[in-house]
């Protein structure tokens, strides 16, 4: 089968999808790849909250399913190396696209930083632990304050990775993705991207 690729991902990479939010990310992916039988797609949202916060997802899904991408509710990020369905995978890319804690205070406040700290670290703990040696783990993020003060390169290099790369991200670059709020009564909504990055992280 002929090597496609979209960005940083190409249909030849074993690829997990973190925090899928309304899953058009990852429909983004499949489409482009015409197959997603190399992808896993996850969301911390069971089905049936999966339709309430993102009645959009459903179309979505359904594509994602006719292109064979493995789909998976109710991963948390933070022990999603403990779940029976991914315990024993190994991955050339890990996504988390704008990772959050929820709402719960203003985004410059310290405890509500310091929740989405926690968030990240969970994540590229369990990561670390999922990637391949010579695979990378994917952060997209806003680099504007206060979300520079989250220090994610700092969060990753106390698990034992390196920043290999930063690019700018622009999601017009990803057809149909949608990114989107994931809590709150406005779940669905989306919200401005503003300046951000990909941060792209391997194993020291």
């Amino acid at each position: 089968m002929e090597e496609k690729w979209i960005q940083h991902y190409s249909s030849c990479h074993e690829i997990l999808l973190v925090g899928e939010g309304n899953f058009s990310f990852a429909a983004s992916l499949a489409t482009a790849f015409g197959n997603a039988s190399n992808m896993v797609a996850t969301s911390l949202d069971s089905p049936e909250m999966l339709r309430i916060n993102h009645p959009s997802s459903v179309s979505n899904l359904d594509l994602l399913e006719e292109k064979g991408c493995t789909i998976i509710h109710k991963v948390d990020a933070c022990y999603m190396c403990e779940h029976p369905l991914l315990s024993h995978r190994k991955f050339d890319r890990i996504v988390f696209n704008f990772p959050h804690a929820g709402f719960y205070g203003p985004e410059h406040n310290a405890y509500q930083i310091s929740l989405h700290q926690d968030v990240v670290r969970g994540f590229l703990k369990n990561a670390y632990e999922m990637v391949r040696e010579e695979g990378e783990v994917h952060i997209t993020h806003k680099t504007s304050h206060p979300f520079s003060e989250w220090k994610i390169e700092e969060l990753a290099a106390e698990v034992g990775f390196y920043l290999s790369e930063e690019v700018d991200f622009f999601i017009w670059d990803y057809p149909e993705y949608e990114n989107k709020r994931g809590d709150g009564s406005r779940s669905d909504d989306t919200f401005p991207v503003g300046r951000c990055s990909t941060f792209k992280f391997s194993k020291n």
